[in-house]
């Protein structure tokens, strides 16, 4: 039995003595047309639509909208399957036409409030159970549509993407495959440029994937992550890239034709690299070379090389043209000089250590301190080495006639180990 004060809340909220739902379909004539206006007012995205459209479809969705809030507030049942999969259809058909998210889910709300205050200006003093209802029914609404809302949006802009992403890499492949990629670029939407700047980069670790207890596949792809937003944010154009946790290969269209290349374009990327590195939070050695789109499978496999040749020959993180590296280059390419270079470091292939520091000592300039500090060892560990190395191949490194032998046998060791490297 239910006691004489205890007040039960109706199933249909009533203001001022009448049903809400009746006050709302008394406003309808009027209500459709405010809702318009303010999102046209309040969201810009709306405002931009063709005037037919809005007449249209949007006006449409608008009193639909306003119908199934209405049924919402007489029978307390939110929307069901079929018409949360109607305002997810229709929520697509904005991402498609790129309206923001947040303007197609404000729509809802400008339209549900507007909705809410017609009917709030009729609630008297002891209507305050009634008001706390139809509060509360707005928020369901609210929280069921906008996932609805989200979920359609999401859902086409992912097919938009993948679809976007497969012409972009289809693009991709035909570059690095040589022929015409014009058809390619037209599948994807892609103007060639004159220029693509190719980078073969290497990265090295993130500070989290060298702890302990942290998940390093989650660091290596939080890492990956940044470089890829941060090569967006730093360059126009479209960048195309196949990129792993190790680093890949990077195409940058550029409206600077390769012949033209210059100091000023050498300088600007190298700050794009070191922009790069500070974003990812590793160390980047990138190789780089330009080229117009029909010599982009040439380059890729120079830069390939080049990203070989520059660790090989004891050079540190940053930036590499053919240039900064013609001697090592050319020393590395096949011929019976090459392989006796490489040679003279067999005594010294089962102590990779030992070509570790050689490798250092000589990137950094034969200071024996600044080579302890990058291999993380005490500074007599780095001199038994370079005198173990030495007695096993006959070279000091600190002889000024055996250093350009060693650069030249490091720079042509992994090339001979590991054979023609990969471009991406």
């Amino acid at each position: 039995m239910t006691s004489s004060n205890t007040v039960e809340r109706p199933s249909t909220p009533r203001l001022g003595g009448v049903p809400v739902h009746e006050h709302l379909k008394a406003a309808a004539v009027a209500l459709a047309p405010a809702v318009m206006a303010r999102l046209v007012e309040r969201l810009p995205a709306y405002g931009a639509l063709p005037s037919e459209q809005l007449r249209g479809e949007i006006t449409r969705e608008v009193d639909r909208g306003i119908r199934a809030f209405t049924e919402v507030l007489r029978s307390g049942e939110l929307p069901g399957a079929d018409e949360l999969a109607r305002i997810s259809e229709s929520s697509a058909r904005r991402a498609d036409e790129g309206v923001p998210l947040e303007a197609v889910v404000g729509a809802y709300h400008f339209g549900a409030q507007e909705c809410a205050a017609r009917v709030l200006v009729a609630a008297e003093p002891g209507d305050l159970p009634d008001v706390l209802l139809v509060q509360q029914r707005l928020l369901d609404y609210l929280r069921l549509v906008s996932c609805a809302v989200a979920a359609g949006y999401v859902q086409e802009r992912q097919a938009a993407l993948g679809d976007e992403q497969v012409a972009r890499q289809s693009l991709l492949s035909r570059l690095l495959a040589g022929g015409d990629p014009q058809t390619a670029a037209d599948r994807a939407g892609l103007q060639l440029p004159p220029c693509y700047l190719v980078l073969g980069i290497t990265m090295g670790p993130h500070p989290d994937e060298l702890l302990l207890g942290v998940n390093h596949a989650v660091a290596a792809r939080r890492k990956l992550r940044r470089l890829r937003n941060e090569l967006q944010r730093q360059t126009t154009g479209v960048p195309l890239s196949v990129l792993s946790g190790n680093g890949g290969l990077v195409l940058i269209p550029s409206d600077t034709p390769p012949a033209d290349f210059a100091g000023a374009d050498r300088d600007r990327l190298s700050r794009l690299v070191e922009h790069l590195g500070r974003a990812c939070g590793a160390e980047l050695l990138v190789a780089a070379a330009a080229a117009a789109p029909g010599g982009v499978a040439d380059a890729a496999r120079l830069v390939g090389e080049l990203r070989e040749v520059a660790p090989a020959s004891g050079r540190g993180p940053g930036l590499y043209l053919l240039d900064d590296l013609l001697l090592e280059y050319q020393l590395s390419r096949p011929s019976a000089a090459r392989d006796r270079l490489a040679a003279l470091l067999t005594p010294l292939a089962r102590r990779p250590e030992l070509l570790d520091t050689l490798r250092a000592f000589l990137a950094c300039g034969l200071d024996r301190r600044q080579a302890a500090a990058r291999l993380q060892v005490h500074p007599n560990t780095v001199d038994y080495r370079l005198r173990r190395a030495t007695e096993l191949t006959g070279l000091d490194a600190a002889r000024g006639a055996d250093q350009l032998t060693l650069r030249a046998a490091l720079a042509t060791h992994d090339t001979t180990r590991h054979g023609s490297p990969d471009p991406g």
